[in-house]
């Protein structure tokens, strides 16, 4: 059974994560492009997916006021059409999860840890893709990139767990993911042990830089390497990501508890990532 007395909270990416990636974003994100005049075969098309593919982990509207920028009325138009393509796909033909992952989730859940997943989806989309899985009882707390201040690179979705779940220490929280934006968002919140899986769209070299201490095949061998680590924090092996929440003085991470954890991370963690 795994030990659970250094990490309590277990956060983990959707797509390429938990949820296999079966292009199902990419296929969502062309047809919503299409809408806007740029389609395959052109280089607009090239440059805009190549963006998508660069940016994945980020929400899905921060993705597409990068494709548009200076263009919100596009930026959101486009978006409405990402929502209508991507739950039309999941409801058709469904979503698979990772192999492994549904035997991860459950034997964590039975060590005491608290699951949950974050999306750069809306609530809406999660909504859809936990109820063709049948995981919706399986987790603690999903949050989708509506329900948070700021998506991923920030701290703000991991932050957001610990005070969602009453994590009383930062260094309580696992954060897995397969992209370099989930892997900085976890890193920036202080987590105490930062992995990424290379079941994404992302490679070890670049979870790596980004600061995960872990990179691991999938997300099967999280429980293992979890035993591994034992209950006094990192193990043999393992160097603890150092970590900063660069919150903008104009922007307020919505409560002084969510503050005071943020302000905890910085003060624990030394100087930050660049």
């Amino acid at each position: 059974m795994t030990d659970v007395s250094a990490y309590s909270l277990a956060c983990f990416g959707l797509i390429g994560t938990t949820v296999a990636d079966d292009g199902i974003l990419e296929r969502a994100y062309a047809e919503a492009i299409a809408t806007q005049g740029i389609v395959p075969g052109t280089a607009a098309y090239a440059r805009s997916m190549a963006q998508v593919h660069r940016a994945r982990g980020k929400t899905t509207i921060d993705v597409l006021r990068e494709i548009f920028p200076g263009n919100e009325a596009r930026a959101q138009a486009t978006h409405l059409a990402f929502e209508r393509s991507f739950s039309g796909a999941v409801e058709r033909a469904g979503v698979r999860p990772v192999p492994g992952a549904g035997e991860a989730l459950a034997e964590l859940a039975e060590s005491g840890y608290r699951i949950c997943l974050l999306s750069s989806v809306t609530r809406r989309q999660l909504g859809v893709v936990l109820g063709v899985l049948g995981w919706r009882d399986r987790i603690d707390l999903a949050l989708g990139s509506d329900e948070v201040p700021r998506g991923g690179p920030f701290p703000d979705p991991v932050l957001q767990a610990m005070l969602r779940l009453g994590v009383d220490d930062v260094r309580e929280t696992v954060v897995v993911q397969s992209t370099e934006s989930g892997v900085l968002s976890g890193c920036r919140a202080g987590a105490g042990f930062v992995a990424g899986v290379l079941t994404g769209s992302h490679p070890a070299a670049r979870l790596r830089k980004a600061g995960a201490t872990q990179v691991l095949a999938s997300v099967a061998d999280v429980p293992g390497v979890l035993a591994g680590v034992g209950g006094l924090g990192p193990g043999p092996g393992l160097t603890a990501a150092r970590v900063t929440v660069p919150r903008p003085a104009s922007e307020s991470l919505a409560g002084g508890a969510r503050e005071d954890l943020a302000q905890e991370a910085a003060r624990r963690s030394g100087p930050g990532l660049p």
